[in-house]
């Protein structure tokens, strides 16, 4: 199947023959759905936290977060292409809709309208104004990154996505010295317009508030590309025989991830960010979270003292903090174990890398659900899981996702070191089984793609993970050109 040519292609990018057979299995055989036990609710999976435990997790975490190396980590990778489809259809000739109509009944609203005037006149038509702000020659917003786009106006001028995640990133993530570390998974055709726009912009920030940044950038890994294939499982290939791959989705920023020295990482998208009236809310419950992470990795650190020791006195304790804490459930009879083993399982169950993330109520956004999963030892455990993940044949796991009343924001506190204060390799703690498969297309030939488990979802399946509801307040995507419109994005 494969020529020496082929497995030329794959040691230049990085990727095993071995890993190429699992995909190919992963095709043949397609990968397994998630097993839910049933949806995690506020109350049983999901913390609800009154006023003042938000007030107190704040304060704790100006107590305590100085100690904790801080960095916010943005997947920026994803091109705007898909917030002007409308505009881009009304361009090709298709009718006005209802979303177009808006479109020019408030251009003024618009952060990049004061940008767009040079290329436009008061007597331009519908259909010129929209090549404006889409093609090269004028703002060209329908080739560029979200995170360089022009989301919010202020008196001194309109911000960038990336510029509200700067300004952000000083309110929450700045460490005891000062320094505020920013990492933005960027698209290799774009990183240089982000490093330029860092360039022009960081002073103007540093100086605003008082602090010094230090921003990296990285891609998507070759080594992280999946085959495709076409209906009968065999390899596409480019019109010059080389093997067809395609990204691997947002789990492949799994191994970025794995990259950053921190000891708190904050991961949200490069696209649900608000301008500064409305930033209080999303910095109070960003320390809120992180406090609470650091308060349970204290204690997991303390009971992984003990277990090591040879300290048994505390497993009734340890047990309890698992189920109550950390939301694991420990399989059943695990009580009528043998001492020893349960030190090792509690052991190896505390020694994992945690997160705590933020969960708002489901509203009918899209978006990954909280669920109670069933692990392989009799455990259960909470996981994230998309709608792929769900077997839609399956009558009852249905049932459990139609009962998901929450839904993942992408909004995550990481904690990746251990009691040594080495890091995780976070490729351990993934369960590879969660990824998934779907049908594109190339040059209009249908082809079968292949996308590894999700960054939040199955990536992180075997980390120790608490969900906690947030405000809706704290989300705020930006997946169209008219939700730039809403009231949350309008800085008046």
């Amino acid at each position: 199947m494969f020529s020496p040519k082929d497995l030329q292609q794959l040691n230049a990018k990085g990727i095993t023959f071995d890993a190429i057979e699992k995909q190919i299995n992963y095709f043949q055989t397609g990968f397994p759905f998630l097993q839910a036990d049933r949806a995690a609710t506020a109350g049983d999976g999901v913390r609800r936290l009154s006023v003042d435990a938000i007030d107190a997790l704040e304060q704790a975490f100006h107590e305590t977060a100085g100690s904790r190396k801080m960095l916010k980590f943005v997947p920026a990778s994803g091109a705007a292409t898909r917030m002007f489809k409308d505009l881009y259809e009304f361009v090709s000739g298709a009718a006005a809709n209802a979303a177009i109509q808006e479109v020019f009944d408030r251009l003024s609203s618009f952060a990049f309208y004061d940008a767009l005037k040079p290329f436009v006149n008061d007597t331009a038509s519908r259909k010129a104004v929209a090549e404006a702000i889409l093609s090269p020659s004028g703002l060209n917003c329908g080739n560029l990154p979200k995170g360089m786009l022009l989301f919010h106006s202020y008196a001194d001028g309109a911000r960038t996505a990336l510029e509200e995640h700067l300004a952000e990133g000083a309110a929450y993530a700045c460490n005891a010295d000062k320094s505020v570390h920013l990492h933005f998974t960027v698209s290799a055709e774009h990183q240089a317009g982000f490093e330029a726009l860092v360039s022009e912009k960081v002073k103007k920030y540093a100086d605003l508030y008082g602090v010094t940044y230090h921003i990296g950038f990285s891609q998507q890994k070759p080594s992280t590309d999946t085959l495709a294939v076409d209906r009968d499982n065999s390899p596409m290939r480019n019109s010059d025989g080389s093997l067809l791959f395609r990204p691997g989705g947002h789990g492949a920023l799994l191994e970025n991830l794995n990259e950053q020295e921190a000891d708190l990482i904050f991961v949200k998208n490069i696209d649900n960010v608000v301008p500064d009236r409305l930033k209080p809310v999303t910095v109070k419950y960003k320390k809120a979270l992180a406090a609470l992470l650091i308060q349970l990795q204290d204690a997991v650190y303390r009971y992984i003292r003990q277990l090591r020791a040879g300290d048994t006195s505390a497993i009734h304790e340890i047990k309890s903090f698992l189920q109550q804490e950390l939301s694991f459930q420990l399989p059943a009879g695990f009580d009528s174990r043998p001492t020893g083993q349960q030190s090792a399982y509690l052991l190896q169950t505390l020694n994992r890398p945690m997160r705590v993330c933020g969960m708002v109520k489901n509203e009918g956004e899209p978006g990954g659900g909280p669920f109670w999963v069933k692990n392989s030892d009799g455990s259960a455990s909470l996981q994230i899981a998309e709608s792929s993940q769900i077997d839609k044949n399956d009558a009852q796991q249905t049932a459990i996702a139609a009962g998901a009343t929450h839904f993942n924001p992408v909004d995550l506190v990481c904690a990746v070191k251990n009691v040594d204060g080495k890091p995780f390799d976070l490729l351990q703690y993934r369960d590879s089984d969660a990824g998934f498969i779907s049908l594109k297309s190339k040059d209009g030939v249908e082809l079968k793609a292949q996308e590894l488990p999700g960054l939040w979802n199955g990536a992180m399946a075997f980390w120790n993970t608490v969900f906690v509801e947030v405000p809706i307040e704290t989300f705020n995507p930006v997946k169209t050109i008219n939700d730039l419109l809403r009231p949350q994005h309008q800085n008046n």
